[in-house]
């Protein structure tokens, strides 16, 4: 039942919501942690302890600003279209905005694809692939080393010496290191 907030639901489901938290507060559970599970607040159950029926009238009529069933269907058979398959829509009202058309607002272009599961990948080209890489994974001593340099303070300010130090990833033993006056890649190679 966890929806968004103000959402209409029949008269059935609350009772079977309440049902089920009368149940659960019979077994011993709290009425808050039964109202949490069923996806409910705590004060809406008890407002429909009361009474089930919803006093809300809700709007007579329609949005006057909703697009028709027909600029919808355009603006899926233009997202489609061959010359605006592979864009996304902010650029397709831009591309229509340069040739003079306006069918309906970017906003308006990401509602309609969304309900119709057209924002995905639309394009010819596979959908892209995210690839982790392979993880490096020792299973014995010395088969995978790591190093670092770390700066150790001198007793000059704003003097360090670099430590450079070699472990190996298995035991996290130091297999090497040196310490030098300066950072270089000559030294760490």
């Amino acid at each position: 039942m966890g929806h968004e907030r103000g959402r209409r639901v029949v008269v059935e489901a609350k009772e079977e919501a309440l049902d089920l938290i009368m149940e659960a507060s019979a077994n011993s559970c709290r009425i808050k942690v039964a109202c949490e599970d069923v996806g409910i607040d705590l004060k809406t159950h008890n407002r429909w302890k009361h009474d089930l029926i919803d006093k809300r009238n809700g709007p007579l009529t329609g949005p006057a600003n909703k697009l028709s069933e027909n600029v919808q269907n355009e603006i899926v058979a233009i997202a489609n279209s061959k010359k605006y398959v592979d864009l996304s829509p902010w650029k397709i009202v831009a591309k229509l905005a340069d040739d003079g058309k306006y069918i309906a607002s970017e906003s308006s272009f990401y509602k309609v694809l969304k309900e119709k599961k057209l924002l995905a990948h639309r394009g010819r080209s596979q959908a892209p692939v995210k690839k982790r890489p392979i993880p490096l994974v020792a299973t014995g001593p010395n088969q995978i080393w790591s190093w670092d340099i770390t700066y150790l303070k001198s007793s000059i300010r704003g003097e360090y010496f670099y430590l450079y130090l070699f472990m190996d990833v298995f035991s996290r033993k130091i297999v090497g290191y040196d310490i030098f006056n300066n950072e270089s890649m000559e030294y760490s190679a």
